[in-house]
């Protein structure tokens, strides 16, 4: 029975990784249509201010202006698959009232698999959210991630309850059920790829990183 809850979990990530980055991959389409229409746009400007249609021309800017912050507020890191679900879950997070700051810079192609570094990510970053819930004053994310030589390296702090203690090994949760199962298919995938990650619990603070080798 858990191992078939198990695997509708998987099924559950791994379409929910695809359905990210189709949204961002259809977003980059959107934003390479508005750069290819811009000496469309500046015609049509021109074309109005010359014959003192301001007013037109000023509601024709104000239209743009607004759908392109619509497209660019997309996290940009270099990797598609990573802007896709740190975009997703920092939306999440905002709409939970934590504060996040992300400081990333990974290449596109990576010898992980987009849908493996978006759960790998994804996983990590439910745990850091849930665990926000519980901390008493400010409710912060904060996240690095770069390229060391070959390795991909992630680091992530986030606001958290009092201490937690390890039970088997892992960290204790206020979640019943499913929670764990997240962590082992992280951990599971940094360990296919010959990677490792540890946890730090402390009161008030929980941290989170990992390195796995990630480019030929």
């Amino acid at each position: 029975m858990r191992k078939k809850t198990y695997l509708k979990l998987v099924e559950y990530q791994t379409e929910q990784s695809r359905q990210h980055l189709d949204e961002v991959r259809g977003i980059y389409a959107e934003m390479r249509g508005y750069k290819h229409d811009f000496h469309h746009h500046l015609q049509t400007l021109k074309g109005q201010l010359e014959t003192g249609e301001t007013g037109r021309a000023l509601a024709y800017i104000e239209q743009l202006d607004r759908e392109l912050m619509h497209v660019d507020t997309l996290l940009k890191t270099g990797n598609i698959s990573l802007d896709a679900i740190l975009s997703a879950k920092i939306a999440q997070a905002k709409a939970e009232n934590i504060a996040v700051s992300v400081k990333a810079c990974v290449p596109d192609q990576l010898t992980i698999t987009d849908l493996e570094l978006s759960i790998l990510v994804g996983n990590l970053l439910d745990n850091a959210i849930e665990a926000c819930r519980t901390a008493a004053g400010e409710r912060f994310i904060r996240i690095y991630m770069s390229m060391k030589g070959k390795m991909l390296y992630f680091s992530m702090i986030n606001s958290a309850g009092e201490k937690r203690k390890k039970t088997g090994g892992r960290f204790s949760s206020n979640k019943k059920g499913l929670h764990g199962f997240g962590l082992r298919r992280a951990e599971g995938i940094l360990e296919d790829h010959g990677g490792w990650c540890k946890y730090n619990s402390e009161n008030g603070a929980f941290t989170s990183e990992f390195l796995v080798p990630a480019v030929e």
